[in-house]
């Protein structure tokens, strides 16, 4: 006997979420429905919201609930820094460092020749326009280290360079707390490029 459309239908919506396939899909589906309805409607409720309120800010790119974002908008922050990053995940990984205090663009995506997405698909003309502002003096490349991030960050780099900017790239190395004989050999290598004059 096949399941109910709207089932199957539930657990082909639940499979859109990274990481989850079929089974964990159909799993997550009979928990909702068998034992925590109330969650389910609550989850419900929560996205339907969450569609509905959440535009990008007009500045970094980002979820907001208003055209410009607290961050944005917060004189605290040093407008003349600009870091870009690829997600809104990104950037909250960098805030939690505690260690920048200038503002963002969230491209929302990366470059990926193969996947057909370029300059267009990320409406990088935003981008340009944001530090077009007058008040941005660097641009920090915070694009990951995978083949996309870096095909990203030498793109936004080679566009940036005529734009009279400082442009610097996040660097790479042994991670705080790391032995050297568990950290591998790319990364060491570049930990040692990248090495400072102390």
């Amino acid at each position: 006997m096949a399941a109910p459309s709207s089932l199957e239908n539930l657990v082909e919506s639940l499979r859109c979420l990274p990481g989850v396939g079929p089974k964990s899909a159909q799993r997550m589906a009979y928990h909702l429905l068998q034992r925590d309805r109330a969650g389910a409607q609550r989850l419900s409720d929560a996205l339907r919201h969450a569609l509905q309120a959440l535009r990008h800010c007009q500045r970094c790119n980002t979820f907001s609930e208003t055209e410009i974002c607290e961050r944005c908008a917060s004189s605290k922050r040093d407008p003349s820094l600009l870091c870009v990053v690829e997600t809104t995940v990104d950037m909250n990984m960098m805030e939690q460092t505690q260690a920048y205090s200038g503002l963002y663009y969230v491209l929302m995506g990366r470059m990926s020749p193969l996947d057909g997405i370029g300059p267009r698909e990320l409406h990088l003309d935003r981008l340009l326009a944001r530090i077009s502002d007058g008040a941005v003096r660097e641009v920090i490349l915070a694009t990951n280290f995978t083949n996309e991030g870096e095909v990203t960050a030498h793109t936004l780099g080679e566009m940036l360079k005529s734009r009279g900017l400082k442009i610097s790239r996040i660097a790479r190395g042994v991670p705080v707390g790391g032995e050297l004989e568990y950290v591998d050999s790319g990364t060491l290598a570049q930990a040692m490029r990248e090495r400072k004059t102390i």
